[in-house]
This record gives structure tokens, C-alpha cells and sequence, in this order.
């Protein structure tokens, strides 16, 4: 990233628009504007204060190009903490691409992915985290994601890995300064109070650590595998979750032979459901590879939803189902379908099923739309947490890794403790401490080709 240069993209994406946005960033921004913008009153930008909007026109010397609203932004004042100039202009590419070209003619560079952002990292105006979560709202799709990324956005991530950080940069001063007075054979921290401090600081690292699960889902989606026999009624009840027709029902088992996804907000989360085929032996090869796709959507899941009903199913074929396809971390609900049927026994196979498995079982009629509500709120409530809104949560694999490597660095340190190894060696182990949680929020130096991982996967203009 070269910092002096002055850079252009488009704010708004490439694409024809009613308006179009294109952002300027760089130490001559204003002084290049200046050369190609004339206002219509008269008005030199350069002698305008910060944060004023100025109607004009663009020109490629005498041709009249488009006309414009400017706005400026003083150095230390603006989005990346440069001499900012932002163009909204009409939408038209060809517009917009004239304007980007008299720019490039005029000594300024196209932007790189990500690199107004960067310079803003750079200049100060928030930390790594936040920078992050920058590209996480723009993702944003559902509340949740949302509210996620705000808190992120504001420093939620930050201010509390601030004052984990601070906490041990405080023991390890205690311990180093003993280093320097060895001889004397002098401690100037109680040993019981360190512990306790360390243990406090893992147990908040082990809670955030935790947290990735949710954020995880929260940022990619629930993924919800239907799983069951041919004619389950798997897609009927897709398309009554969706409220669409989208996939195609018949009588005729074996007609879904591949999956199909779909997804649907239920309270603020994006759940994704998908469609599988029927779970049984067949000599069709086309069959085949689809039931090997459903087993597989299955194992990726977070929730399984079983459908089965007691006219089509017997025990020992659900329990055979159940048995290939459950799992530790999975959510199984067992939907017994076709309720409007009125089998016999379906009463007592229900009853046998939540005794062995433990698992929420509802019934439902897919066909008829029975208790498909009841449903939904059954998935939310498996995956809900507290309000995301007020919470600190990982949604981000860097930080993940960095916080995993923080809690073993600082577990090997508690470790040393009990075991009254010398204060160097835990020092040592409690640096490493610092070091991850300074990665996460770029408070120590990153490497550089963590910063173009980071950055490059942001939209140009961002």
C-alpha cells in the first residue's frame, strides 16, 4: 500500500445507477478536483471548510462531462483520516468511468480492494476488529448479523480485549521486575492473587472461544438438512416453510434427486434449509448419488429435521436413520408428519422415540400447513442466545485462532504457577498471551500479509 498516493474508486459499486458515489482519498485530493470540477458559484474548494457540499460541474477541459455535488473532507476529518473528496455524480458508467479516467490522467491511482478502509486502520480512526467488522455489516443479511456486526463496529470486541490485555501486561510487569531484584530473592506480586487474575482472564478468553459457535452461525446461516424416507413429505414442507412452491411434490417416490437450498429469516436469523432425497436402497444411480448428497448436507447441518410418520416408517427403520446420521453437536427435531393420516400407532411410536433419543419430537401436516409455525419458533429456540445486540461474540476465524492460542499460551502460565517454575519461563508464556490478543485487534505490529489477506477481501471502494 503506497499511503502518499491519491486514490479513486466508486463508492457505490460498478453499476449503472441513479447515483453514483466516487470517493477520493489522498493528500491532493481537493487540489485534483480541482482541476477538472467548476463550481456554479464561483467557489474555490480548497478555501471551504470541511463537511460542505458543492454544486458544480465536471469538465474535461471544455467538455461538459456531468453535473455534480462535491463534498470535502479536511485531513484528520474524513472516513481515512486524509484529504477526502467524495463525487456523487449520475449513475451512468460511462459517467462514471470518465470522471475515475480525468482522475487518473490528473496523477491519482484506482483503489485496491479495501484500502480506504486500510488507511484508515493505518491513520488510527479504529482498530483491526472494527475495521473488520466494517466488511461484516456491509454482508449483513439478517438482524442478527447485523446487530452483531454494529456492536463489533463500535469496539464491543475491542474494549474488552483491551482490558484483558491490560490486566496482563500489569502481571507481567510484576513478574519481570522480580527478575531484575533475582538476587535478592524479592516477589512484589502474591502468588494467590496472580492465580486468581489468571484464572479470571481464561475463564473470559474460554467464553469468547465459545461464542464462535453462535457467531458463526449468526454470520453464514443455520444450515437445516430435511432428512427422511422418499415421500416423507420433505418437499411439501419446504415449500411451506419458503410459503413457496419451489420444490416439486408428486406421489411418485424418488423425485427430489438432488438438494435444494433455500433460506428464510425466522426472528432476525437466516436459516437455511435443504431439501435432500428420500434415505432408502435403490438401484437407480442417479438415486444413489442424491442419497449420498442428503447423508452428507445431514452431516454438515446444525439442525436435522427427521421426517417420518408411522404408516411408511418402522421403528428399526428410523432407528437405522437415526443412528447414521446423529451426532454430538447436531440438533435433531423428529417431525412426525401426515398427522392428518390417523395411523393407530402413532401414538405409541412417538412416546418410544422421545424415550430413547431425548430429542424435541412435534407433529405436523406438511400438506395442510398444520403446526409449521410451531415449527420455526422450535428451531429458533434451539439456536437462540441472549439479545446479540448487548454481547460480545466471535463471528471471525482470525480471531478464533489467535484466542485459542492465547488461552494455551496463558494455561501453560497457570500451569507454571502451581508448579512454582520460575517467573522468566511464565513471563515468557504470558507475553505470548499478550501478543495473540494484540493480533486480533492490530494494537502490536501485524504482519503485512495478514493485512492484505484482511483487506483484499473488501469490495473496491470500501
Amino acid at each position: 500500500m503506497y499511503l502518499k498516493e491519491t486514490i479513486i474508486a466508486p463508492a457505490t459499486g460498478n453499476q449503472a445507477s441513479a447515483i453514483a458515489v466516487l470517493r477520493i482519498s489522498g493528500d491532493k485530493a481537493i487540489e485534483m478536483t480541482e482541476k477538472i470540477f467548476e463550481s456554479r458559484f464561483n467557489k474555490k474548494l480548497k478555501n471551504q471548510v470541511s463537511h460542505t457540499l458543492h454544486f458544480g460541474d465536471i469538465k474535461d477541459n471544455a467538455t461538459w462531462v456531468d453535473e455534480v455535488l462535491v463534498a470535502i473532507f479536511e485531513e484528520g476529518k474524513s472516513f481515512t483520516g486524509e484529504e477526502t473528496v467524495e463525487i456523487s455524480c449520475h449513475g451512468s458508467l460511462y459517467i462514471q468511468n470518465k470522471i475515475i479516467d480525468l482522475f487518473l490522467k490528473n496523477g491519482a491511482r484506482l483503489a485496491l480492494p479495501g484500502e480506504f478502509t486500510m488507511r484508515a486502520f493505518q491513520n488510527g480512526r479504529f482498530d483491526l476488529t472494527q475495521a473488520e467488522a466494517i466488511a461484516d455489516l456491509i454482508a449483513s443479511d439478517s438482524k442478527a448479523s447485523h446487530q452483531v456486526a454494529m456492536h463489533q463496529m463500535r469496539g464491543g470486541i475491542s474494549t474488552k480485549l483491551g482490558e484483558l490485555r491490560k490486566e496482563l501486561i500489569k502481571l507481567t510487569a510484576l513478574l519481570e521486575l522480580e527478575l531484575d531484584f533475582s538476587e535478592d530473592d524479592v516477589e512484589f506480586a502474591d502468588r494467590s492473587q496472580l492465580t486468581d487474575l489468571l484464572k479470571y482472564i481464561l475463564k473470559e478468553i474460554q467464553v469468547l472461544i465459545e461464542s464462535f459457535a453462535y457467531g458463526n452461525t449468526i454470520k453464514k446461516g443455520v444450515p437445516v438438512a430435511i432428512i427422511g424416507k422418499p415421500n416423507a413429505g420433505k418437499s411439501t414442507l419446504l415449500n411451506q416453510l419458503l410459503n413457496e412452491e419451489r420444490a416439486i411434490v408428486s406421489d411418485i417416490a424418488g423425485t427430489t434427486r438432488d438438494t435444494i437450498e433455500e433460506t428464510i429469516q425466522i426472528n432476525g436469523i437466516n436459516f437455511r434449509f435443504i431439501d435432500t432425497a428420500g434415505i432408502r436402497e435403490t438401484e437407480d444411480e442417479i438415486e444413489k448419488i442424491g442419497v449420498q448428497r442428503a447423508i452428507e448436507k445431514a452431516q454438515s447441518a446444525k439442525i436435522l429435521l427427521y421426517l417420518f410418520n408411522t404408516l411408511e416408517n418402522t421403528e428399526d427403520e428410523i432407528d437405522m436413520h437415526l443412528s447414521a446420521l446423529v451426532r454430538e453437536d447436531l440438533h435433531v427435531i423428529l417431525v412426525h408428519n401426515k398427522i392428518d393420516l390417523n395411523a393407530e400407532n402413532q401414538v405409541i411410536i412417538d412416546q418410544k422415540l422421545e424415550e430413547k433419543y431425548h430429542f424435541p419430537l412435534l407433529k405436523i401436516s406438511a400438506k395442510n400447513g398444520i403446526f409449521i409455525e410451531d415449527l420455526k419458533r422450535m428451531m429458533f429456540d434451539l439456536i437462540q442466545r441472549q439479545d446479540s445486540d448487548n454481547q460480545i461474540i466471535i463471528t471471525n476465524q482470525r480471531h478464533l485462532d489467535a484466542l485459542q492460542k492465547a488461552h494455551a499460551a496463558l494455561t501453560e502460565a497457570q500451569n507454571a504457577f502451581i508448579m512454582q517454575i520460575p517467573s522468566d519461563l511464565i513471563a515468557q508464556n504470558l507475553r505470548e498471551g499478550i501478543k495473540q490478543i494484540g493480533n486480533i485487534t492490530g494494537e502490536i505490529d501485524v504482519d503485512r500479509d495478514i493485512l492484505g489477506t484482511i483487506f483484499s477481501e473488501f469490495c473496491i471502494g470500501k
